[in-house]
């Protein structure tokens, strides 16, 4: 038999401070005497009186500062899609096995067709597309549906 290997019968209650001279950790409950930290909690952000990091940082000034948290959808023109067979499906998960866009990032921003270039072969798109973008893609046999 090895002590490594005995299972614990019983776990290390928590330490109880603060609980009269028997305790051994009467009185001043293990802080010291005097000072701040002895008399109440200190914020981890705090330094001691002076200018707080987070005022001596400049403003956020300048370009992008009113720039909107909203992502905005990944922008695939006619011509990229091209590469599908005849008659086949256009979604996230068909373009992200092309390698066109990442599948999880697009999940989450969307897709959305434009309308440069020339489509060759029918499609039928089930993603946003463009007015521009949806009439080639009529032009060309193919349909959109949203």
């Amino acid at each position: 038999m090895n002590l490594s290997h005995v299972t614990k019968l019983k776990t290390k209650s928590k330490k109880r401070v603060g609980q009269g001279h028997g305790s051994g950790r009467g009185k001043t409950a293990g802080r010291g005497t005097k000072g701040q930290k002895a008399r109440n909690k200190v914020a981890i952000y705090f330094e001691g009186g002076a200018l707080p990091l987070t005022k001596r940082l400049p403003f956020l000034r300048g370009k992008g500062r009113n720039r909107s948290l909203q992502e905005k959808p990944y922008i695939i023109n006619v011509q990229a899609l091209n590469v599908f067979p005849k008659d086949a499906i256009v979604d996230i998960e068909s373009l992200a096995k092309q390698n066109i866009v990442p599948l999880e990032s697009a999940k989450k921003k969307g897709v959305k067709i434009l309308g440069d270039g020339e489509l060759q072969v029918a499609l039928t798109i089930k993603l946003q597309a463009s007015k521009g973008a949806a009439e080639k893609i009529t032009k060309a046999g193919g349909k959109v549906e949203n």
